[in-house]
């Protein structure tokens, strides 16, 4: 099992991760989109993770896009990341939301 501070620092791994790809975890737990439990089982897959350094790295390239409004998310988590078919759920799940208020507010 992990320690607690192994699993705050990846728990903050993954909140940025899902950050540079437009994902609100928050916002998506209170929607419904993911449990507590979800979430849980989601840190502690990150905290397997045999690539945290190179995750540091690729989340410092990608800072912009997960702070600065005009810049785009990305697309996608790295390919060794242990939640990218999570974040590709979650990012496609609010996308149709997305897509859905946009119809609605057009009045379609």
């Amino acid at each position: 099992m992990y320690g607690r501070k192994t699993l705050n620092r990846h728990a903050s791994l993954m909140n940025r991760m899902a950050q540079v790809l437009g994902i609100n975890l928050t916002e998506m737990m209170i929607r419904g989109k993911i449990s507590g439990d979800e979430w849980r089982e989601a840190v502690v897959r990150c905290a397997s993770c045999s690539e945290p350094g190179e995750c540091l790295h690729w989340l410092a390239e990608h800072a912009e896009a997960g702070v600065d409004r005009n810049a785009a998310p990305m697309s996608e988590a790295p390919g060794y990341c242990t939640n990218r078919m999570m974040m590709a759920r979650l990012r496609h799940q609010r996308a149709d939301e997305d897509a859905l208020a946009a119809e609605v507010a057009e009045g379609g």
